[in-house]
């Protein structure tokens, strides 16, 4: 069994490095104050900025590898596993993290706004690399934040104003990520990315559990493509085929199942499938290994 720690809470991470707990839905973490810690491979209920000047190599986000360039900041979502499992090692690191609880933006505007915030998705598999203006400002807006939380209790108005503040600063990431956009070829990219985000909505509305796995054929219509363009356009985007595309986002989400207690037979109704020894199948064919294996692995 993999070594997970499940960050239910911002100060389920907090407590992990040995940083002070300031408040039950959010923490501002300073690594440079703290003492060398061991690496985590994190299960994440809560989102996360982690503002670094650099990263260890070979972190993982799903089922891929992060590309984290220096002075950058790597996103995380609710109902992901990202980082790097402990090995032992202590590390030191340089920049914040900023973790907090979806229940912080019950009832505000930013709950509604949050999913438009491109660089949460699991899709995207880079860092938000920073100029050293954008730095300074984030990170004094980190530091601001700390304060409010270290010299007020907590109250409506210090939650209004820790929202305030954090929807600024997604803001400036925001503005790095449509920048970083506009810079690459993105080739099918746009595709991609309403692809992944069909394929979300149809797990986060349950679709599966009474029409089964999304095929091809489905998603080209939704996305107003004919089936044989539409894996054309993938194929060329990624190299792969569209159904594998789909296997791929299953998998990434059994692992999760799997992770979090469900047990195979569970896992496997979850994400529609007919019988389990079809979910093992596929399983064993995209990872290489059985349910089991990969579990006690």
């Amino acid at each position: 069994m993999k070594k997970i720690l499940k960050v239910d809470s911002p100060n389920d991470f907090a407590q992990y490095v040995e940083a002070p707990v300031q408040h039950p839905l959010i923490s501002v973490i300073h690594f440079d104050e703290l003492a060398p810690f061991r690496h985590s491979l994190n299960n994440y209920g809560v989102y996360g900025l982690f503002i670094q000047r650099q990263f260890p190599k070979d972190l993982s986000y799903g089922m891929k590898t992060l590309q984290a360039s220096d002075a950058s900041i790597i996103a995380v979502e609710p109902g992901q596993i990202g980082g790097l499992e402990d090995n032992g090692e202590r590390i030191s690191l340089s920049g914040w993290v900023l973790l907090w609880s979806p229940e912080l933006l019950h009832g505000s505007e930013l709950e509604h706004q949050i999913e438009r915030y491109q660089y949460f998705s699991y899709f995207f598999t880079g860092s938000l690399r920073m100029e050293p203006d954008e730095w300074l400002c984030i990170t004094q807006l980190l530091a601001q934040m700390r304060q409010e939380l270290i010299n007020h209790d907590d109250s409506p108005s210090l939650r209004n104003i820790l929202l305030g503040y954090l929807h600024l600063i997604l803001e400036y990431c925001n503005r790095i990520y449509l920048r970083q956009l506009s810079e690459e070829d993105n080739g099918g990219s746009d595709l991609l990315k309403r692809f992944h985000d069909l394929l979300q909505q149809y797990f986060r509305e349950n679709r599966q559990l009474s029409q089964g796995l999304p095929t091809v054929a489905y998603c080209a219509s939704e996305l107003a493509y004919s089936p044989r363009y539409f894996g054309d356009i993938v194929h060329k985007a990624t190299g792969g085929t569209a159904i594998g595309y789909i296997h791929n986002y299953v998998i990434n989400q059994a692992k999760s199942l799997l992770m979090n207690g469900h047990n195979i037979s569970e896992t496997s109704r979850l994400l529609g499938f007919d019988f389990p020894h079809h979910f093992t199948r596929l399983f064993k064919k995209m990872t290489g290994l059985t349910p089991s294996e990969y579990l006690g692995k």
